[in-house]
């Protein structure tokens, strides 16, 4: 039973490193972005746009566009870079 006990703590914090390095992601700053990627402004016109108008970016908080990209992120299937790229775009006015 106490070798039970110690696979299984094995495997659980295996799974909690695993976890936490899936999340360790950073964002590149504008100077590294490449010529092929696009920018919040025109991610927001390829995917944003085909259902929503423009708000003007001040009318929600930081915190409320952030809830609305996470939502929209998993409706439009957006990538976490391109879902990155519009939150930075919407809040540049905050």
């Amino acid at each position: 039973m106490f070798k039970f006990n110690k696979i299984k703590l094995a495997i659980g914090l295996s799974a909690i490193f695993l976890l936490l390095a899936a999340c360790n992601s950073t964002v590149p700053s504008r100077s590294s972005v490449s010529a092929n990627q696009k920018t919040g402004v025109q991610l927001w016109a390829d995917n944003c746009s085909r259902c929503h108008n423009m708000r003007p970016p001040d009318s929600y908080s930081d915190a409320q566009w952030d809830v609305a990209i996470l939502h929209m992120r998993i409706r439009a299937n957006l990538s976490g870079a391109d879902a990155r790229a519009i939150a930075e775009y919407l809040k540049a006015a905050n």
